[in-house]
């Protein structure tokens, strides 16, 4: 797809989504911009909520430049409201935020005082439409995420192994537990389109272990394919080494150590993947502008290990990697719920 234009069925995904989120005529939406946002995102976005009825309104706000730190990418941390009250008062007191800022208010500083007003949260990843449009959720995928929810905070440790050398083990005793499907009904809660994984946010002290990525596992950050393995070993949290020959360890060295923080090199969160209708080769065919790669954080049966920020255990970088990897099995207490890629039923 070149064009970014208004095309009748992406509004009509834009609309089945924004219907999901039990919108009614008449609801107060607010379409959140900045300056960098993609154009079409948020057009698609009011003539969908025209559709409906309701009464939307759009925020567009500067972006953030920092040019005294390295590149940050898929942090899941938008900067453009910084903290400005009469914005966040906006945000707060509409029904439902349609979140198309280039990171998302994932991570924001600002959210917690959003969602406390009342309002719920959409993220509209950053991906060319056609994407979004492909990856719109059903009925099933709800319910099978919220399966999953209830397992991962009903256990206690949770250990991810794989042929190609993982062996990684996750206290979640304090773990903070979640997922999303992709839309959400409920006031004072937030999602992401694309939706369908879980995750945990570890307390501090709770990894240990060896995670390896294999050739064909991935780093969102770079929105690259692994060509060549790379070993990180991780001590209560933190990467500790990364082995590996070629550029692909070179590459997480170099921006790992950019930052000059410790923090950058400890866990975000672990989780896997439930979207079967995400896929992992899709990076493949698009370009780097056109791809935020929400859907490879989703396809089915992938773990998902991701480094940075981490409210939980009280850590704060802007530095981030997310990590899918492939063919890794994940028990919880010793019971398997993804073998080898595969999710068990």
């Amino acid at each position: 797809m070149l064009q970014e234009i208004a095309e009748p069925a992406w509004i009509a995904a834009f609309e089945a989504v924004l219907r999901r989120c039990a919108l009614v005529p008449g609801d107060t939406v607010a379409v959140l911009c900045e300056s960098q946002s993609r154009p079409v995102l948020p057009e698609l976005a009011r003539q969908a909520l025209a559709r409906i009825g309701c009464t939307p309104f759009t925020l567009t706000l500067p972006s953030v430049f920092e040019a005294a730190q390295p590149v940050a990418r898929s942090t899941g941390a938008s900067a453009v409201l910084r903290h400005i009250g009469p914005v966040v008062a906006a945000l707060s007191s509409s029904t439902l935020v349609v979140d198309c800022t280039v990171e998302g208010l994932m991570h924001a500083p600002e959210l917690g005082a959003i969602l406390k007003g009342g309002a719920r949260v959409l993220y509209v990843s950053n991906e060319h439409p056609e994407a979004l449009a492909r990856l719109v959720p059903d009925a099933t995928l709800e319910p099978r995420v919220k399966e999953h929810i209830k397992r991962l905070r009903a256990a206690a440790r949770a250990h991810v192994t794989s042929a190609a050398g993982t062996d990684l083990t996750v206290s979640l005793a304090g773990a903070t537990c979640g997922g999303n499907w992709g839309y959400t009904v409920r006031p004072g809660t937030m999602t992401h389109w694309p939706g369908g994984l879980v995750l945990a946010f570890p307390a501090a002290g709770s990894v240990n272990g060896t995670l390896v990525l294999a050739a064909g596992d991935v780093n969102l950050t770079f929105k690259r394919y692994l060509e060549q393995p790379v070993r990180l070993l991780i001590e209560n949290d933190y990467v500790t080494k990364i082995e590996g020959a070629g550029v692909d360890a070179e590459l997480m060295r170099s921006h790992l150590a950019a930052w000059g923080a410790r923090e950058a090199y400890a866990v975000s969160h672990v989780g896997w993947g439930l979207n079967p209708g995400a896929r992992w080769d899709s990076m493949a065919l698009y370009d780097k502008r056109d791809f935020n790669g929400t859907e490879l954080r989703a396809f089915e049966g992938n773990f998902l290990y991701s480094t940075g920020a981490n409210e939980v255990a009280g850590r704060h970088t802007p530095g981030h990697f997310d990590l899918p990897l492939r063919n890794c099995t994940v028990q919880l207490d010793g019971v398997t719920v993804v073998d080898q890629g595969r999710v068990v039923a």
